[in-house]
Order: structure tokens, then sequence, then C-alpha cells
């Protein structure tokens, strides 16, 4: 006898099907996001915070290196702010959170108006040790953290606007 969680999962399921749901980065529904990512030229960003994301997003855009036939330049800025947490009753914090804000544009190429635009935020914690190397390398650490994981949104973000604004290859219009 058939349960009525299995009954909805089944629906459930077809429903999804029906609705056009489809991987982002599936081979067989025609993935189109890492076609359009090799078009993308990354502008440096700056700040060394700047430079680690600009070299992430070119490692997740562009794995095969430099671009051929450019179509898109993506744009952004990097802000960090620390604050202490965690303060002690002799005034000294243990606990620290890194807080980056990523604002980008994607614009095409060749000028025009902005194709996308947006920002990413991301807090993250780290430990402030006694000994003050210790507390450079957790921070340090917090930052490299930060930095992939604003790289891995924006790419999921471009991936997930230009997935659904290019039309199929095989669709046919009607006239």
């Amino acid at each position: 006898m058939w349960s009525f969680r299995t009954i909805f999962l089944l629906a459930a399921f077809g429903f999804l099907g029906g609705c056009g749901f489809q991987p982002l980065y599936g081979k067989s529904f025609d993935a189109y996001a890492p076609v359009e990512f090799a078009a993308i030229k990354v502008k440096p960003i700056r700040n060394r915070i700047g430079q680690q994301l600009h070299n992430h997003l070119l490692s997740l855009l562009n794995p095969g290196g430099r671009p051929k036939k450019l179509r898109y330049v993506l744009a952004a800025t990097v802000l960090e702010n620390i604050s202490s947490l965690g303060v002690q009753k002799n005034a000294f914090a243990t606990r620290a959170n890194l807080t980056l804000r990523v604002n980008y544009q994607l614009s095409p190429i060749s000028g025009g108006e902005t194709v996308l635009s947006g920002n990413e935020t991301i807090i993250v914690s780290y430990n402030i040790l006694d000994s003050d190397f210790a507390t450079l390398i957790a921070e340090k650490d917090a930052r490299a953290r930060a930095v992939r994981e604003l790289a891995l949104a924006i790419r999921t973000h471009l991936a997930a606007h230009l997935t659904v604004r290019t039309p199929k290859k095989n669709s046919k219009k009607k006239e």
C-alpha cells in the first residue's frame, strides 16, 4: 500500500519536470552557463582582497585560460569591516567577525547598459588569541574563506541570470 508521502513525492517530481526545472550545469539539458562564463572578462579589483577575489573569479569563470570572444565585462568593488565580539571582563575581545561586501556589475564589452548588477555579503568569524601571530593567521584564513565563498556566490548568480536570459539553441521561432 502506498503511503501519502510516496504519492506526494512522485507528484512533486512530476510537477518539477513539467515546470521547466533543469539543473544549472546538467549536460543533458543543454547547459549554457559554462559557455557564457568563457565570454566574461573580469576587471582587476583594488587591494589584496580584490586581487584574491579576481583570481578566484578567473578560475571559476575561465578555467581554460583567457577568453577568446569577449561579450561581457565583470567589474567589482570590495568593502571590508571587522567587528569585535565576545568581550571578556578585562575588555579584551576573544572573537571577531569579518564582513566582506562585494558590489558587482556585468556589462556588455561594447558598452551600454548593465546586464546584471548585484551585491553579496558574507560574515565569517575567527578567534582572537593571546598570540598576535596566531590571531593574524586566523584572520587571514577567515578572509580567504570569505573571498572563496563570495566568488562562488557571484558565479551562481551569474549562472542563474545568464541561463534564464539566454534562449535555447534548439528552440525554433514560430512564424
